[in-house]
């Protein structure tokens, strides 16, 4: 929403997003013709798929082109479409035939066509479908010569404030995959040092529960879903923004919100997932802790307290890379560009794009 569908906006596109506003909590832009679904938890998950359907079908009228963000949307693509693009932002795994390392728990006959289309997705351009990939990496895994559109953020010319002393944030969605476990725990023993967890983004419903309980016990502060400008001028100036999703297989791209705090010049505390990894040594913007390890994760962040020096080194480091490779406002235009040539139609025509993000519980 933030980002491609933005630069489309600005392009003068239409849009129509097809996601599910309700149940993330979220109210939809008013430049977009929304479209509401229930989210694919375990037990909605019929009712969802059947309203997917219906949701396609309507979404695609009069459109020009077609770009889903969800795996599962792709075994309900209407017959009768235009032009569509998958936009792969999650992880690719070193086999198309392992359903595990694409992230899906799947039924067992789409477990078993899974490999199939997505080898026709990825090597038949006559079917009219198209690959955008997350990072380069995985150009290694895919034939054919796919768009790579990065995880990116706006990032502000301007030298970001130095970390504080008394709060650490996570910016996005929330879930158990997420390490909200772990976010809550780290919480409760960050307490007695003085500092507060902000929590800024929707929840899986089934860690509402625990959030409001964290909430009540004064643990932590909760805000919900915050639009992304207005998120990231609340993380400026925490000791550190938090990243903890669990280990899974396959590769992942780094997740968006680590270029987020980066382009903030707030210092990373981060699982070791490789990409993230990688990124972060490598920058110096942040530290790296163990999968499921709150101690170690408080510790981090305790170290980067008492280190004001060393953490604002690191902050300045994460946002002069944002700044020099992770500006969206680089790579808008050439993603831009890209659809506006498969759809066929020049910037100019304002005709419509369909946008279908992530619907289920990941």
């Amino acid at each position: 929403m933030h980002r491609q569908i933005r630069a489309l906006l600005d392009a003068g596109h239409e849009i129509t997003y097809v996601a599910p506003f309700t149940d993330c909590n979220v109210t939809p832009d008013p430049g977009i013709r929304a479209i509401d679904v229930p989210r694919a938890i375990p037990n909605r998950r019929r009712r969802a798929l059947k309203a997917a359907r219906g949701a396609l079908k309507r979404g695609v009228e009069g459109a020009d082109l077609l770009v889903v963000h969800d795996r599962e949307l792709l075994f309900r693509l209407p017959r009768h479409r235009p032009v569509t693009v998958w936009d792969v932002r999650g992880e690719i795994g070193d086999g198309w035939g392992a359903t595990a390392a694409l992230g899906l728990t799947l039924p067992g006959h789409l477990s078993r066509t899974l490999p199939a289309l997505a080898r026709r997705i990825g090597a038949s351009p006559e079917h009219r479908l198209h690959l955008i990939l997350a990072e380069e990496s995985h150009r290694e895994r895919l034939s054919g010569p796919h768009q790579v559109v990065p995880d990116t953020a706006y990032v502000s010319p301007r030298p970001p404030a130095p970390p504080g002393r008394s709060r650490v944030v996570h910016v996005g969605h929330l879930s158990r995959a997420g390490g909200v476990g772990e976010l809550i725990e780290a919480a409760r023993r960050l307490l007695p040092h003085g500092i507060r967890l902000d929590l800024i983004g929707s929840a899986d419903v089934r860690v509402r529960p625990l959030l409001r309980d964290a909430q009540r016990e004064g643990l932590l502060d909760w805000y919900g879903y915050v639009p992304n400008r207005h998120a990231l001028r609340m993380a400026e100036g925490a000791i550190a923004g938090l990243s903890l999703p669990h280990d899974a297989p396959g590769t992942r791209p780094v997740p968006a919100k680590i270029i987020d705090y980066m382009s903030r010049g707030v210092p990373v505390v981060t699982t070791p997932l490789p990409a993230a990894a990688s990124m972060v040594e490598k920058v110096g913007c942040g530290v790296v802790v163990p999968f499921g390890d709150a101690e170690a994760t408080v510790r981090a962040v305790l170290a980067l307290r008492d280190d004001r020096e060393g953490a604002a080194e690191m902050g300045a480091r994460g946002h002069a890379e944002a700044l020099a490779r992770h500006n969206w406002p680089d790579h808008a235009g050439a993603f831009v560009g890209r659809l506006e040539e498969w759809a066929g139609k020049p910037v100019t025509s304002g005709r419509e794009i369909g946008v279908l993000e992530a619907w289920h519980a990941i």
